[in-house]
């Protein structure tokens, strides 16, 4: 059977002399076959969130170990501890605040300059590349990341070389520490050998305070391939004799611009097109763009004549035997277009087309002011003249509709409804104005007929309404339905309506040949005049305020005959009494007995005199000597003279 050695007790045994090393081992370290549980005791703790480490006491398998009941710093204290009664008690520094490392050294990083060499087996220019590079050292979690700084057209992917991570110092799985670093060495990452040349302040303050003496920094060594990219190019003077490439190097991607006009009217479907035509310095070839505008109907293909040289004279053909190809040969022409044969003002036959040129850009007229001088140049406007506008004649009104409705059906095929305001409607929303009218007529019946004219401030609209009366021979009701009624002499060209500001007491309406006159009007007419002064003309709100004088008059009045009325509760109790003492001795009260005090009131006050009320009561035989009759009577007198004849007739309605 195999043996199973506990590795704590081969520990504890190879510091003991050999018997006692052999005893230990035979009487520990083989298989006990009645053990079951062979695990090993923890030895990682933690307190206050924080890890720490701690001693064994007990072995694989849960035997008890003897050597490690002690930890050190109580064997320390064992050792260093001295009698109290010779030096007294020792005093205990208060131990430092722990502050862990990535609260200690957040945000605090080494940084250094450095470099590295790349070979380049592949290039006639350059044979190896010096590639420069930042080293970064994180003192928090001690980690490190290396960066390459972006250079402009470098054609490498540069930025993040290295990402941020422990970083392997050799083959046994050490990491690079901070202490391992300083100016003037050699590291090698991942198999690259950096240089480090150079590190910051805040770095060399660190390492010093550290004590670790720092290299003299280094000079910082470039790539040569990029040092040589950054010198001037060389320049190369041409000769002073004309060349193609001293044009194309002096006038390269300068474009001369003329804006031309191609008349084709005289043919069929003809008509006027607008073009650019663009003329290239550097290889005196043209090229003509056709200009499209919004909805013209033509193909999208912009350029008519394709960029090339363009020949402006040809040799005259000896004989008339055909040419076997469409191409000009060079031995064919004898001019070609060149700048100076364009010009604002003139035309210019172009393979067959005559353009007219009206105006060129700004770059134009500076080269030809330059080249040739030329300084006037007028453009000219080839614009249509805009067609004379015919003004719209409107037919006359068929009276069918409301006349903006039927207007509608002569601006559009479909109509459409007419504009609102609606902030107009919300304002005067159920808002009516309302006055009583009678018929202006020759026929003497008209006279006696009573109408209702309803003037609506939302729309703007009119409508009468006829009261019904019994035995006229007419029917009442609605007369004219919601409708706008223009002014007399108004036309339908400019209609004129009626508004609130033309309905005063007395004023003559005419309604489609009828013709009313307003003989009163609703309270809400002279509330809503006061509230919109600005609206109306001062006579008109004058008129309607004469006009409801007197009933303000006799409305005040009863108000004031209300404030003194007698106790309703005693006039209820007479009133019962009376008409029940009338009931026994048969005194039946004649129907007309309102209508005649009513008569008597000439100004609606609800007050006669008192002659006058005694006087109606001995024509309707009322016992006004009785004591009850007396009562009442004196229940209903107001002042001296005075009788308030409604409370009075109260006794004889039952």
């Amino acid at each position: 059977m195999r043996e199973r050695r506990n590795p704590q007790v081969t520990r504890a045994v190879t510091f003991g002399s050999p018997q006692s090393a052999t005893r230990k081992y035979s009487s520990h370290c083989y298989f006990n076959p009645e053990k079951t549980a062979f695990h090993r005791s923890q030895t990682l703790g933690y307190k206050n969130g924080f890890a720490f480490k701690r001693l064994p006491t007990t072995g694989i398998g849960g035997q008890r170990l003897h050597v490690n009941q002690l930890s050190p710093a109580e064997l320390d204290e064992l050792a260093n501890k001295r009698p109290t009664l010779t030096y007294g008690q020792a005093k205990q520094a208060p131990p430092s605040d722990f502050i862990p490392a990535h609260v200690a050294f957040d945000k605090k990083v080494l940084k250094f300059d450095g470099y590295f060499q790349e070979d380049v087996p592949i290039s006639t220019e350059e044979h190896f590349r010096i590639r420069q590079v930042g080293i970064y050292y994180y003192l928090e979690d001690d980690s490190m990341s290396v960066m390459e700084p972006i250079v402009e057209n470098s054609g490498i992917p540069q930025g993040k070389f290295i990402k941020r991570q422990r970083l392997p110092k050799n083959d046994r799985g050490d990491h690079y520490h901070w202490k391992d670093l300083n100016r003037g060495i050699n590291i090698t990452i991942y198999g690259k050998t950096f240089r480090i040349v150079d590190c910051d302040a805040f770095t060399q303050t660190f390492l010093e305070s550290q004590g670790i003496e720092l290299n003299p920094p280094e000079r910082m060594i470039f790539d040569p391939y990029t040092e040589l990219r950054k010198m001037p190019l060389r320049t190369y003077v041409t000769p002073s004799d004309f060349d193609q490439l001293k044009q194309f190097l002096a006038f390269d991607k300068k474009v001369l611009r003329f804006y031309a006009m191609w008349d084709d009217t005289k043919s069929m479907f003809g008509e006027n097109r607008r073009f650019i035509i663009h003329y290239y310095l550097a290889d005196d070839t043209v090229e003509v763009r056709e200009v499209h505008e919004r909805n013209d109907g033509r193909d999208p293909f912009p350029v008519l004549i394709r960029r090339q040289h363009l020949p402006k004279k040809l040799a005259e053909k000896k004989g008339p035997f055909p040419t076997c190809v469409l191409e000009i040969s060079d031995q064919e022409v004898l001019e070609w277009f060149t700048a100076k044969d364009f010009a604002v003002g003139k035309s210019t036959t172009l393979l067959g087309r005559s353009f007219f040129i009206y105006d060129c850009d700004e770059f134009t007229r500076q080269f030809y002011q330059d080249k040739f001088g030329i300084t006037d140049f007028h453009p000219v406007d080839v614009r249509k003249p805009p067609p004379e506008e015919i003004k719209q004649e409107i037919p006359p009104y068929n009276g069918f509709g409301f006349l903006e409705d039927s207007l509608q059906n002569c601006f559009s095929l479909i109509p459409q409804a007419p504009k609102k305001n609606v902030l107009k409607m919300l304002e005067n929303d159920r808002k009516v104005l309302r006055y009583a009218v009678r018929m202006e007529s020759p026929n003497p019946e008209d006279s006696k007929r009573h109408f209702v004219l309803s003037y609506c401030l939302a729309t703007d609209m009119m409508s009468i309404y006829e009261r019904p009366m019994r035995n006229s021979g007419r029917i009442g009701g609605k007369f004219l339905a919601k409708t706008r009624v223009c002014k007399p002499g108004s036309t339908t060209d400019i209609p004129v309506y009626y508004e609130p500001a033309d309905f005063t007491i007395g004023a003559m309406v005419e309604v489609f040949s009828h013709r009313f006159i307003i003989i009163d009007a609703d309270s809400f007419v002279l509330k809503y005049m006061e509230g919109n002064l600005e609206s109306f003309p001062p006579a008109v709100v004058q008129s309607m305020r004469d006009h409801f004088a007197p009933r303000q008059a006799a409305a005040e009045a009863v108000k004031r005959l209300a404030s003194d009325e007698p106790d309703k509760q005693e006039l209820d109790a007479l009133t019962e009494q009376i008409q029940e003492h009338m009931r026994r001795h048969n005194y039946l009260p004649d129907s007309s007995m309102q209508a005649a005090f009513l008569q008597q009131d000439k100004d609606g006050s609800g007050l006669i005199s008192r002659e006058e009320f005694c006087a109606l009561c001995d024509h309707f035989k009322v016992p006004v000597d009785d004591p009850l009759f007396q009562k009442l009577i004196a229940l209903c007198s107001h002042g001296e003279n005075q009788i308030r004849y409604p409370n009075f007739l109260r006794v004889f309605e039952g």
